[in-house]
């Protein structure tokens, strides 16, 4: 499923611990897609990193560049806050990459990091049309908080009977109140639409 959805996509984001932690592939291995039997990269996101700070520290051997090198997956954009260091800049322009360089936000909820609508507009300025962001927790804590409610269409979990115990990814958003200091939901879905697959079930709604 998380593949299917993945060749529905132009670009798949995570952020600069998952791919740090991970060495994530990043790409859409269904059979039929570009580079696993389909053509060209038809089917293939485009990842996209967020790394403000320049955390991770790729090579040519790192997965997703390993992907592109070899035809099954895209080189990826990787969103920063600093001028890129020029051999990373050449290794990742060889194979189809790009860093963005953004500014950070001085204002609002994003003060002193990068702003999510700043974020968004930068990728449609790169012909990004579609976005699936799959994590880690830090992306998705700030993310659905309801500053940032508009800029997502829906969200989609999975339930499954396993608990990762402490050091697992935890969502957990920041606690909100009414005007009168009663504490309300930090975010709800409406709309929503339950799947059982198996032991799992997957979960879709829109953010209210």
């Amino acid at each position: 499923m998380t593949h299917y959805l993945r060749s529905r996509h132009q670009a798949l984001l995570v952020g600069a611990v998952t791919a740090i932690g991970d060495n994530p592939s990043l790409n859409c291995r269904i059979k039929g897609v570009g580079g696993y039997g389909g053509e060209d990269l038809e089917g293939q996101p485009r990842p996209v990193v967020l790394d403000p700070t320049l955390r991770w520290d790729f090579s040519s051997d790192s997965k997703v560049l390993a992907l592109a090198a070899n035809g099954k997956g895209r080189a990826p954009y990787i969103i920063c806050a600093k001028h890129p260091p020029e051999l990373k800049r050449v290794l990742l322009e060889r194979l189809g990459g790009k860093f963005i360089t953004l500014n950070i936000s001085d204002t609002g909820l994003s003060k002193g990091k990068l702003d999510w609508a700043d974020i968004f507009q930068a990728l449609r300025d790169h012909g990004i049309q579609s976005l699936m962001v799959e994590g880690g927790g830090t992306v998705i804590n700030d993310l659905l908080q309801p500053h940032y409610a508009a800029l997502i269409d829906s969200v989609i979990f999975t339930i499954v009977p396993t608990w990762l115990g402490q050091g697992g990814v935890a969502i957990s958003l920041p606690r909100r109140y009414s005007a009168d200091g009663t504490p309300i939901p930090a975010a709800r879905l409406k709309n929503v639409i339950w799947h059982p697959f198996g032991e799992d079930v997957v979960v879709c709604g829109k953010l209210q």
